[in-house]
Parts: structure tokens; C-alpha cells; sequence
């Protein structure tokens, strides 16, 4: 694009600019299609699934119900434990190495965070390996 310039002296000095428009529209184009062939990233995740239809297990595991209720108290299988009395059950199924029962623990919703993370830890540092989590459903609504 060419435009003449007045100066001061009453000379016409013809000032040039490139057009870029063309180059940006190109340069647009080609940026659209390297993003278009780029292959897409997967990110997959190995894991060994269970094989489906397995046949249940011919001997059922022992099941033990760990209760914490909204005040702090523990009941284990509906009968009122404390601490002490807990540890020497989880110590006890800790050293048995094959066949432990499962633990299943219910903490109340109203239970304090600090009540469940200590069963949880006692647990853990006295060896039981099958624990978990049942009565989910109360934290659904």
C-alpha cells in the first residue's frame, strides 16, 4: 500500500507498508493443520482385570463388623469395645498370614474423622490386610 506524505518543505515523500494480512492468514493455515494431523495422545492404563464368571470361593471368608458411631464408641460384631480390646483382635488377626477375615467398617457419618483414621492406622501396623468400607450409602444423600 503506497500513500504520499506531505512535509514540511512541500515534498511528497511515498511512504511503503507491507500488507501482512496474506502472511498471517498462511501462517493461521498451517498452524490448523499441524494441529489437525498431530496424532491424539492416549493415555491408557494397564490393569490385570478379574477373569469374569469366576466361580465363588468354596470356602466363605469370616466377616467381622467394626462399628463407629457418631459419638466415638467402637463396636465390634454389635458389642461395645474399647481401644485396648480392639488392638489385641486386630493383633490377632494380623498374625494369622492366610485366611484373614475381612473387616468390614462402618463409621457413622456424624463420626469424627480422627476416630477412623486411628482404627485404620492400628489396623495397618498390626498387619490386618483385608479391611474396608461398608454402609456408603449414607453419605450418597
Amino acid at each position: 500500500m503506497a500513500m504520499n506524505v506531505g512535509s514540511p518543505s512541500g515534498e511528497q515523500d511515498v511512504m511503503v507498508e507491507m500488507n501482512t494480512t496474506p502472511l498471517i492468514d498462511v501462517m493461521l493455515v498451517l498452524l490448523v493443520m499441524l494441529i489437525v494431523t498431530l496424532p491424539i495422545q492416549t493415555h491408557a492404563v494397564k490393569l490385570d482385570m478379574p477373569v469374569p464368571n469366576q466361580p465363588p470361593p468354596k470356602i466363605l471368608p469370616v466377616i467381622d463388623n467394626l462399628v463407629v458411631d457418631f459419638d466415638g464408641s467402637i463396636l465390634w460384631n454389635g458389642q461395645p469395645v474399647d481401644r485396648p480390646t480392639l488392638d489385641s483382635y486386630f493383633q490377632n488377626i494380623g498374625e494369622t498370614s492366610d485366611n484373614q477375615p475381612e473387616i468390614h467398617l462402618n463409621p457413622n457419618k456424624l463420626a469424627k474423622y480422627d476416630i477412623v483414621a486411628k482404627l485404620l492406622a492400628d489396623a495397618q501396623r498390626l498387619g490386618v490386610k483385608k479391611i474396608g468400607f461398608t454402609g456408603l450409602e449414607q453419605y450418597m444423600q
